[in-house]
């Protein structure tokens, strides 16, 4: 019994889902993002992230600071539909086991500040946010992975003696995973429409990870409990482990201005990152979670195309493309190189000064992930989705702005159908389905 439903014990690792960009990268680094969301060839505060070399252009010499804080929210569904061994001679049984698991991930506060020095031709900048992750993640009943290999595995190892209906099974699992990314760098204005950045990001990561499962008799079963060599607890497992690594992201960009038309790019370098167990408890029997034990997690490189174009003096639009390196950043088991293709994502956003006062914004993402049904699983998966975005700037005055927005994301479920479910010998399917929304709110302030 203890054999088979270490495997599901092995995958309780859970990725906190990020709530724009990649799998281990948050775009939305600042408000201005969530309000218009395609801000790759920006020229204000908010491009000491999204366009660095942008710095080289903007409006005001000085120093800037930008500080913003966001609320996200997010569900992480799935609906299990998967046959289990219950008749007589261990045959399959005729009606599946069906049930849905929901996970909610949170994140009250997710700070962030950008702040940029500009002196003539020079412009230099910093950043500290939180690049990836930023949550934490709850699965209170468990995962359906854990109770079907916890049904086959004691159906099995009991010889068919103790079914579904004579047992609980109980389950849960939470995990927290917090980036932390401190950025400095320094623009160059070469001509009067060239500008270039050289620059870097110092990553911490931080995560922790508590989970369980526990099988026992129902108690009008306990005769049957003389018979075990535990008595009445079939499966009782648990997993307490903390993780961190850090590593360095070169990033270097190029913004070239042409009257009303604005192109940007920025590429940030593949971070080579590993996390290490500091482990409190791993009664799971696998090594893998022992103290000590390195795991890969490296962030994978970024490509970022933009440009924008000003159309009236109160009226901008901008169209952006991003690209994430996903098939060549190690991942344990090398789960990488399971994905079709990186991350692409496309994204388009207006921007319009209704009045001096006063600027409304909206935006529009799309974002395509390349899964496969490899990569996909119950403690870590992602959906292909859209995400919509609108808010506010209200310049209070010439040095003064606060920006407030809101971004909304829509996933497209993700059927995963396997001959062996989790690995029991019966198929079985599970349906994958996420939410996820953020508020944001942030000041702007020239010195």
């Amino acid at each position: 019994m203890k054999k088979i439903t270490l495997i599901a014990i092995l995958c309780m690792i859970v990725v906190i889902p990020t709530f724009a960009g990649g799998y281990l990268t948050n775009t939305n680094q600042n408000i201005a993002f969530l309000r218009m969301v395609a801000r790759g060839a920006s020229t204000e505060i908010d491009a000491v992230y999204s366009n660095p070399a942008g710095l080289g252009f903007m409006a005001n010499e000085g120093f800037h600071i930008s500080l913003n804080g966001q609320s996200a929210y997010q569900t992480r569904e799935i609906t299990a539909d998967f046959l289990t061994y219950t008749t007589e001679g261990g045959k399959p049984a005729t009606t599946p086991f069906n049930r849905h698991f929901k996970g909610t991930a949170s994140a009250p506060f997710i700070p962030s500040v950008q702040a940029a020095y500009k002196m003539g031709k020079w412009a230099f900048s910093g950043s500290f946010a939180v690049t990836g992750g930023g949550g934490k993640a709850s699965f209170d009943q468990g995962l359906p992975m854990f109770y079907a290999l916890t049904m086959a595995g004691i159906y099995s190892q009991s010889k068919g003696l103790i079914k579904p209906g004579m047992y609980d099974v109980k389950s849960a699992m939470d995990g927290t995973q917090y980036i932390f990314g401190l950025q400095l760098g320094a623009t160059y204005r070469v001509l009067d429409w060239l500008s270039v950045f050289a620059g870097g990001r110092m990553n911490y990561v931080s995560a922790g990870y508590k989970g369980y499962v526990k099988a026992t008799l129902d108690p009008k079963f306990d005769a049957m409990a003389q018979l075990l060599p535990n008595g009445s607890t079939l499966v009782d497992m648990a997993l307490d482990v903390d993780q961190s690594g850090w590593g360095v992201t070169p990033i270097i960009g190029f913004d070239a201005k042409f009257g009303n038309f604005n192109f940007a790019t920025k590429y940030e370098f593949q971070t080579h990152l590993n996390i290490e167990n500091k482990t409190k408890e791993n009664t799971t029997g696998m090594p893998a979670y022992d103290h000590g034990v390195n795991t890969p997690n490296d962030i994978p490189a970024f490509l970022s195309i933009a440009a924008n174009y000003k159309f009236l003096p109160n009226l901008n639009a901008s169209v952006e493309y991003h690209h994430f390196f996903d098939k060549n950043a190690g991942m344990a088991d090398d789960k990488q190189k399971t994905l079709k293709h990186g991350t692409h994502e496309y994204l388009a956003g207006i921007e319009w000064d209704v009045i001096k006062l006063l600027t409304l914004s909206g935006g529009f993402q799309y974002t395509d992930y390349g899964l496969s049904d490899a990569f996909q699983g119950d403690t870590s998966f992602s959906c292909d989705s859209y995400s919509l975005g609108f808010g506010a700037k209200f310049n209070v005055n010439s040095k003064l702005g606060i920006n407030v927005a809101y971004f909304w994301t829509n996933y497209k479920d993700y059927t995963k159908n396997e001959a062996s479910y989790s690995g029991t010998g019966l198929p079985g399917t599970n349906v994958y389905s996420r939410t996820n929304k953020v508020f944001g709110v942030g000041v702007d302030y020239r010195f």
